[in-house]
């Protein structure tokens, strides 16, 4: 059985392209809209999570938090993902907000791809 991961960003574009390159290895699903990240997460039950940091409705900092709340889901590793930095300032492909990983947009495919085998893994 393929592990689940969510990708959660207000971005169409970007969590199809996501999807479409891990879904050889794992189950994935798309989530575009904040408001409803949780109650996916929560469907879905994920063995990891891509989250957005900057979206409309919500920061993925407050879904993060959320998700951390919620018994079912609060051992559930998030990688964030966000725009806000670029690759060229990370000393590193990943850093770490809070604990977590986070990698600038856009994303490596090679780098998600061996971040989320690390963090399935750990």
């Amino acid at each position: 059985m393929s592990k689940k991961i969510l990708v959660v960003d207000d971005e169409p574009d970007l969590t199809m392209l996501v999807r479409l390159n891990l879904e050889p290895t794992y189950e994935v699903r798309e989530e575009n809209s904040a408001l409803k990240a949780l109650a996916t997460a929560r469907a879905f039950q994920p063995d990891l999570i891509l989250l957005d940091v900057m979206m409309p409705d919500m920061e993925g900092g407050d879904i993060a938090a959320a998700i951390d709340a919620d018994p079912k889901l609060k051992h559930t590793p998030i990688i964030f993902l966000t725009a806000t930095v670029l690759r060229e300032e990370l000393a590193a492909p990943v850093a770490f907000i809070g604990g977590r990983p986070f990698m600038a947009k856009p994303v490596d495919m090679d780098a998600l791809a061996a971040t989320i085998e690390k963090v399935l893994a750990a």
